[in-house]
C-alpha cells in the first residue's frame, strides 16, 4: 500500500466526519441529499463483504469498519434523528435510474462472474454516479450552504489522490483496473461539477 492510497483513505474520511459534524452541530440535515447518502451506504456495504471471508491487514479492517459505521450513522441522522429538517421534496431523484443500469453493467463488465467480485464492481459503478441525486438537488433549490467547503476539498483530495494512487500502482507495479479507472474518473467528472455547483450557487 503506497502513500497515496493512505492519504486518500483519510481525506475520503475526513470528508465524512465533516459532513457528520456539521449535522450534529447544526442539528440539521437541510440541503443534504439522503439519497445519496444512502447510495454510499450501499456502496460501503457491497464493497466490504469481503470483510468476512479475507483479512487484509489491520488497517483494512478498520478502515472499512469505519467506513460502514459512518456512512450509516449519516443515514440515521438524516432518516431518523434530524428528519424533521431533512427536505424530502427536493431530494427527489429517481434512484432506480442509477440501480438498475449499475446492476446490468455490473453482471455485463466485471473480472469474474462470482457473487463477491460482482457485487464488488457494483460498488465500483455506484460509487462513481452516488454524488447525483446530490447534484440533483442543489441544482433544484439553487443552495448548497449547509454543504461546507472542506467537506468538498476533501472529497475531491480523495479522487486526486486516488488517481495519483492508479498512476503509482501502474509505474511501481504495472498493475492496471480498467473498471476501478474508468469509475473513478467518472466519479471525478461529477466531483468537479459538485464542486463548480457550490461556487456558483
Amino acid at each position: 500500500m503506497n502513500i497515496f492510497r493512505i492519504l486518500g483513505d483519510v481525506s475520503h474520511l475526513l470528508a465524512i466526519i465533516i459532513l457528520l459534524l456539521k449535522i450534529v452541530k447544526s442539528k440539521s440535515c437541510a440541503g443534504i441529499s439522503g439519497k445519496s447518502q444512502i447510495l454510499f451506504a450501499l456502496v460501503f456495504t457491497t464493497r466490504y463483504l469481503d470483510l468476512f471471508t479475507n483479512f487484509i491487514s489491520v488497517y483494512n479492517t478498520v478502515m472499512k469498519v469505519i467506513f460502514l459505521i459512518c456512512a450509516y450513522v449519516t443515514v440515521y441522522m438524516i432518516y431518523v434523528k434530524f428528519q424533521k429538517t431533512f427536505d424530502s421534496e427536493n431530494d427527489s431523484f429517481r434512484l432506480e435510474f442509477l440501480l438498475v443500469p449499475v446492476t446490468g453493467l455490473s453482471f455485463l463488465e466485471n473480472h469474474s462472474f462470482t457473487p463477491l467480485e460482482i457485487l464488488w464492481t457494483f460498488s465500483i459503478y455506484l460509487e462513481s454516479v452516488a454524488i447525483l441525486p446530490q447534484l440533483f438537488m442543489i441544482s433544484k433549490t439553487g443552495e448548497a450552504e449547509t454543504i461546507t467547503t472542506h467537506y468538498l476539498f476533501f472529497l475531491g483530495l480523495y479522487r486526486a489522490l486516488y488517481i495519483a494512487n492508479w498512476v503509482w500502482r501502474y509505474h511501481t507495479e504495472n498493475f492496471y483496473d480498467q473498471i476501478a479507472v474508468v469509475s473513478g474518473v467518472v466519479q471525478t467528472i461529477f466531483y468537479c461539477d459538485f464542486f463548480y455547483l457550490y461556487v456558483t450557487k
